[in-house]
């Protein structure tokens, strides 16, 4: 299944508690066909970056799929994170 869905792109982020402030989490975002945001939702990970969203979604989400690598980012004030697309499996 493709991660555009009715024009619709799925993708996952997650991140590195870089300043410390103990929310440890994946966020899964819907932007539509024209790039804006029209639905999120985040869940907890027992570990922070790619290996902790991965598990964490395999837990909480079991049918939804990575479909893309993790592609690293650092924001403006440092925070390390990371984002793949993603696509509900079958």
């Amino acid at each position: 299944m493709s991660a555009h869905t009715h024009g619709r792109t799925m993708f996952l982020t997650c991140y590195a508690d870089t300043h410390q402030y103990g929310w440890h989490h994946v966020d899964l975002f819907v932007h539509d066909g024209a790039g804006r945001e029209v639905n999120w939702v985040h869940w907890q990970v027992d570990q922070d970056g790619p290996d902790g969203a991965d598990a964490a979604t395999a837990r909480v989400e079991p049918a939804l799929r990575r479909t893309s690598e993790w592609q690293r980012g650092v924001s403006a004030d440092g925070s390390e994170y990371w984002i793949a697309q993603a696509a509900w499996g079958d």
